[in-house]
């Protein structure tokens, strides 16, 4: 099989590189290796990738539509995994074209390219964020989700619109995957659990959110990869019990489909740093904070779907989860 994966150096993409080309399968991955976090972790990331044989690297920014294009033409995917975007709930508070670009305009180029050269399925990285203020959990595929709480989560939600009017026109197979809070070794240096793990190592004080009154669905690396892989090799299909009278809206008459990538487990935010201080074998200081801008006081995936379609739902322990990741951060950070 031949794989087009973007977002070839972001965190969960270089692991899905890694478990894809370890199948022999053939992967062009693409990044525009964006500076929104340390160029140099995802140049370390792509170095790990290119001990794979069958792995090929193209700097390319999505929103180069005629780029795109030409890749395309060359590399004649037949699966398309698409975990490319501008990253980050708070950060399109300060600069939201960034996510106009990345994460509209570059993924209608996409849908435009597998319009074209028709691969036998695109998997796409949408978001828990797309649940916005909902208070009903956990959250399902089934529930509403249109009343987003940040741009980022606006953004996300269009592209699942996008996908399914591709889907609906052209029979493009499509499948979103929802993402609830990925954490593992090579994370993402603005999320919690690197930002929190740096602080702690160093004597720093962390910013507690809500006063801790918070909880997250946090979801193991691995767990995700499987998921996504799995979903990956198996193109979505119209639903031939759709009711268009009473439309589910996980579901469609078009190949389309969305899904919970969740451990279906939500945290207590003071629980995981605690977790966390265990991993390390340090002790937070904690700075407490109110609620930020655009973000929500819990997530919790509904993981049935998933599990029916594919056999496999996230199960990875916090804790199990966490001292992987803590090995890791003091290997690749140089901490005793």
């Amino acid at each position: 099989m031949k794989v087009l994966l973007t977002g070839a150096a972001g965190f969960i993409g270089m692991h899905c590189v890694e478990r894809i080309a370890a199948r022999g399968d053939a992967v062009t991955g693409i990044d525009n290796l964006s500076p929104y976090y340390s160029v140099e972790l995802k140049q370390a990331r792509l170095e790990r990738l290119r001990a794979h044989r069958t792995f090929r690297f193209e700097r390319l920014d999505l929103a180069d539509a005629g780029a795109l294009e030409a890749l395309f033409a060359a590399a004649k995917p037949d699966l398309v995994l698409h975990l490319a975007a501008q990253p980050g709930v708070r950060y399109s508070l300060e600069n939201p074209g960034s996510y106009v670009a990345a994460n509209l305009v570059g993924f209608a180029n996409l849908l435009e390219c597998c319009r074209r050269h028709a691969p036998r399925h695109l998997v796409y990285a949408s978001s828990s964020s797309v649940y916005g203020g909902n208070t009903k959990l956990p959250w399902s595929e089934s529930d509403n989700v249109d009343h987003p709480v940040s741009l980022y989560a606006a953004t996300k939600k269009s592209n699942e619109l996008l996908a399914h009017v591709y889907s609906h026109l052209f029979g493009l197979p499509t499948t979103g995957l929802r993402y609830f809070t990925v954490y593992g070794p090579w994370g993402r240096p603005d999320m919690s659990p690197m930002l929190f793990a740096r602080a702690i190592m160093d004597g720093q004080p962390i910013d507690v959110f809500n006063q801790g009154d918070m909880q997250r669905d946090f979801t193991f690396i691995d767990d995700v990869v499987e998921a996504t892989l799995r979903v990956l090799d198996e193109p979505a299909s119209p639903d031939a019990a759709f009711d268009s009278a009473a439309p589910d809206p996980a579901t469609s008459r078009a190949p389309w489909r969305v899904y919970n990538i969740g451990n279906h487990q939500p945290v207590p935010l003071l629980d995981y740093i605690a977790a966390l201080e265990r991993a390390l074998g340090r002790t937070a200081i904690k700075r407490m904070q109110p609620m930020q801008p655009g973000d929500v006081q819990a997530t919790y995936a509904e993981t049935t779907r998933l599990a029916d379609a594919v056999g496999f739902a996230p199960s990875t322990a916090l804790q199990d989860g966490l001292e992987k990741f803590a090995r890791w951060f003091k290997s690749h950070y140089g901490y005793a």
